[in-house]
């Protein structure tokens, strides 16, 4: 059964568990397709992504993404996808537009993609988890990415358990964080 955009951004979670089971190439690819096909600034579309699928490669990341004491991501050890997403240079106007308005164009563009690419996971049955705490020069290192370029972040995908329990999303009360016209009302 086809689900609702709305039901896809209720039941996507960060899935921390995985099944031994492989994903498969053709919706790996749907999720790359939907993260090509995201809006980016000046449509520089800054991302290179790399999906790693070999055992001893993904071992390596693995660890690459422990931290100092190796207590975090331990669970990333059982996924059978991991996506790095590389930050490409932009085109010069871009580059000088986010100059200019103190922004980082391309970090906002890889998040849009990200979500695009989870979201088209889930729809397909598969977990993801978004990673941003790994040493990315280990990273670089095991993937063969040039110095000059930096992670955005990486995307655990895989299967969930069977019965992983679909957590009860919490978050800020809508009253919280939306208004209308004005940040703050008029006194």
């Amino acid at each position: 059964m086809q689900q609702s955009f709305s039901q896809l951004a209720a039941i996507r979670q960060s899935v921390r568990k995985y099944s031994a089971t492989s994903v498969e190439v053709s919706k790996l690819m749907m999720c790359i397709e939907a993260a090509r096909l995201s809006p980016s600034a000046s449509n520089a579309q800054p991302w290179t992504f790399v999906v790693a699928d070999e055992p001893e490669l993904l071992r390596n990341l693995a660890m690459a993404c422990r931290g100092p004491l190796g207590s975090f991501n331990q669970f990333v050890a059982q996924a059978p996808v991991i996506v790095t997403i590389v930050i490409e240079k932009t085109k010069v106007l871009t580059e000088m537009g986010g100059r200019l308005k103190k922004k980082e164009y391309p970090l906002i563009d890889i998040g849009i993609a990200a979500g695009q690419f989870c979201l088209q996971a889930a729809e397909l049955g598969l977990g993801t988890c978004m990673l941003g705490w790994f040493d990315e020069q280990q990273v670089k290192n095991l993937l063969r990415i040039p110095d000059d370029r930096s992670i955005g972040l990486m995307i655990t995908v895989g299967y969930a358990p069977e019965n992983y329990p679909l957590r009860k999303k919490t978050r800020k009360e809508i009253q919280n964080i939306l208004r209308f016209n004005s940040y703050t009302s008029a006194t």
